[in-house]
């Protein structure tokens, strides 16, 4: 028979607002799996409750074009606390919208956010004690991408 358990519907907690600046996009072009483009990070700063961190340079968004209404991303970059931690990301998402607004997106145009679905999970990893609980949780987030720069903002599943 089924457990009777209550199980908990999850809830959001905020966690930190983003924004990653990005150069320009190297495109590798139509490989076996779709058109493939890597967008190197140089920068940016994450903001949460009570914390900062500046988001370093060498980072890259590595993504698959899958078609015209879908691309699946796959960012990893480090981020450097104000307290001097170091906390290593690598973000999982999905976006997707009408073919003409995408291409308008590649094309490093201006798109109204909220007609793009930009949803991820970012997975954290740190050598900070005082941090160890965020490589613990899962966490999700929405995005905009802007024509110079990724903006997010992630929460806690809890």
């Amino acid at each position: 028979a089924m457990s009777t358990a209550i199980l908990p519907t999850p809830e959001l907690l905020f966690f930190a607002d983003l924004r990653v600046s990005v150069a320009t996009p190297q495109e590798v072009g139509a490989t076996v799996h779709g058109r493939r483009r890597l967008i190197p990070i140089t920068g940016g700063e994450a903001v949460g409750e009570g914390w900062r961190a500046r988001v370093l340079p060498g980072g890259a968004d590595f993504q698959l074009i899958v078609n015209g209404t879908l691309a699946e991303l796959d960012a990893r970059y480090v981020l450097e606390t104000d307290g001097g931690d170091l906390i290593y990301v690598q973000n999982t998402a999905v976006r997707s919208g009408p073919p003409d607004l995408n291409a308008r997106l590649a094309r490093g145009e201006v798109v109204p956010p909220e007609q793009i679905y930009f949803r991820c999970f970012p997975r954290f990893e740190t050598a900070a004690p005082s941090l160890a609980w965020i490589s613990e949780r899962l966490f999700v987030g929405t995005g905009a991408r802007h024509p110079d720069s990724v903006q997010m903002r992630f929460f806690e599943l809890k």
